[in-house]
């Protein structure tokens, strides 16, 4: 951890709606005039996609849920580098067609690393191991903020068969077998990361999703509740969060449960202080 070049990390499985947090962070950047670097956990895959699927078919298992198929070494390494002196380097995966034309180059691929612009307030990150703590590897311990953004499993499930048949073609059956391949690296990489986060986004439908394999449309957020849970509630102003975020409530004395149309609003308030006391304590160092 770095007061001078602080590092927030937003880590979540696939389709848990990390890329909408990022959105509200870039937001909280842009209003608060916080220069911010940036790091896509896809940027540090080990392997392209074609090397992907040769992989796969020679290792049933394996998946970027784990730690084979990701340069979490180097991920470390930047994470070091940026707290240590505010340099580092990333790159870029290209998802798609609209990637390709931006960054001209092929679908599948990655574009060349690049160091990061100097003078940036701090480092966001994120990806599927912002919170990673193994044997060889401690990503969490130098982070300054760590955000966990997690649907129960149900809806994830719900979320990447609509995905992967809508945007891919794919059939539930091609899904289904992704999933399955992916539950070893779910349950020993993915799961304990939210204990080494410092507040979790929990997404928790109201409808009912018991057989994500055949439900026929995502509940939407206003059919959601989200759970926020503290890892440390000391600080945190409890009766100002509830007063503001209407029909949120306590669950526990360091949980708060809101309506999932709600989720800006409640990341608005609690994430812009947070920030702000990181940024400011940066400033004064300078």
């Amino acid at each position: 951890m770095s007061a001078l070049h602080p590092i927030v990390s937003v880590t979540g499985s696939s389709g848990s709606g990390t890329t909408s947090v990022r959105n509200t962070f870039e937001q909280i950047f842009r209003r608060e005039g916080v220069e911010a670097v940036f790091i896509e956990g896809d940027a540090f895959h080990a392997l392209d996609r074609a090397a992907m699927r040769e992989a796969e078919a020679r290792e049933p298992t394996l998946s970027h849920f784990g730690e084979r198929a990701n340069l979490l070494t180097e991920l470390e390494a930047v994470f070091r580098d940026y707290a240590a002196s505010g340099r580092g380097r990333t790159r870029h995966y290209v998802h798609d067609a609209e990637d390709a034309a931006r960054f001209q180059a092929e679908p599948g691929t990655f574009t060349p690393w690049e160091d990061f612009p100097e003078g940036s307030d701090l480092l966001f990150y994120e990806g599927l191991h912002g919170a990673l703590t193994t044997e060889r590897i401690d990503v969490a311990g130098l982070a300054d903020l760590k955000i966990g953004v997690v649907p129960v499993i149900n809806l994830e499930w719900i979320q990447k068969l609509h995905r992967d048949k809508a945007a891919r073609g794919y059939s539930t059956e091609a899904v289904t077998d992704v999933i399955l391949r992916r539950m070893p690296d779910y349950v020993t990489t993915i799961c304990p990361q939210f204990t080494n986060t410092d507040i979790n986004f929990q997404r928790i439908p109201t409808v009912d999703t018991s057989n994500p394999f055949v439900a026929r449309w995502i509940p939407t957020a206003d059919e959601s509740m989200v759970v926020i849970r503290f890892r440390d509630p000391k600080g945190i102003d409890f009766p100002y969060l509830i007063s503001m975020i209407a029909g949120s409530f306590m669950s526990r004395a360091n949980s708060v449960v809101i309506p999932g149309g709600k989720l800006d609003l409640a990341m608005q308030l609690i994430l812009t202080p947070m920030i702000l006391r990181l940024v400011e304590r940066r400033r004064r160092l300078l």
